[in-house]
């Protein structure tokens, strides 16, 4: 697998080995081991898959500690725009954002370490993405942020009017107001 780091520290995008010919592709989409080789030994416990159609953005989301989670985010058919926000108060990039484009031809996968935010919006017409945690899903400790916060500016690449946010994201509050645990 070949590693890329990205400007804010801890956040990596993973680009496994491809092997294609005239039948399709394989690849391993996580080798525990491979991961540990590289120093990079997450215990991801649990696997969650979610559908969406275009313009469904889903974010920006975070569990705080005890249970904050790492996650490696990939997509098996389509395409989103991957968002997350660096909520850790020590880090000198906190409050900045990064954003990737994942796809199921790209094969890319995002490594969002705990102390992030994050969130997607999706450009296809159907979309399949998959991630691992490192810990449970726990809505007793879950936060948000409105993905369309001001002061954070992100370029969702698709117009308001087309994105279709659920009511909880909707409410969300901005970065400066959000509860944050991570110091």
């Amino acid at each position: 697998m070949n590693i890329i780091k990205t400007p804010i520290s801890d956040l990596l995008i993973i680009e496994p080995r491809v092997f294609g010919d005239e039948r399709g592709y394989f690849y391993e989409s996580y080798n525990k081991k491979q991961y540990e080789d590289n120093h990079l030994p997450y215990n991801f416990i649990q696997d969650n898959q979610a559908y969406s159609e275009f313009g469904v953005l889903r974010g920006l989301h975070y569990q705080h500690p005890p249970h904050a989670q790492t996650k490696l985010i990939r997509v098996i058919h389509g395409e989103i725009i991957d968002v997350v926000v660096d909520l850790r108060k020590s880090s000198p990039t906190f409050g900045r954002w990064y954003k990737v484009r994942l796809t199921g031809d790209n094969h890319r996968q995002l490594l969002v370490p705990k102390g992030f935010a994050h969130g997607y919006v999706v450009l296809s017409e159907k979309c399949l993405v998959q991630y691992k945690c490192d810990d449970y899903y726990h809505p007793e400790v879950e936060g948000g942020i409105n993905p369309f916060d001001g002061a954070l500016n992100i370029d969702w690449e698709l117009p308001y009017e087309k994105v279709k946010l659920s009511d909880k994201d909707k409410i969300h509050p901005s970065l400066k107001d959000c509860v944050n645990k991570f110091e």
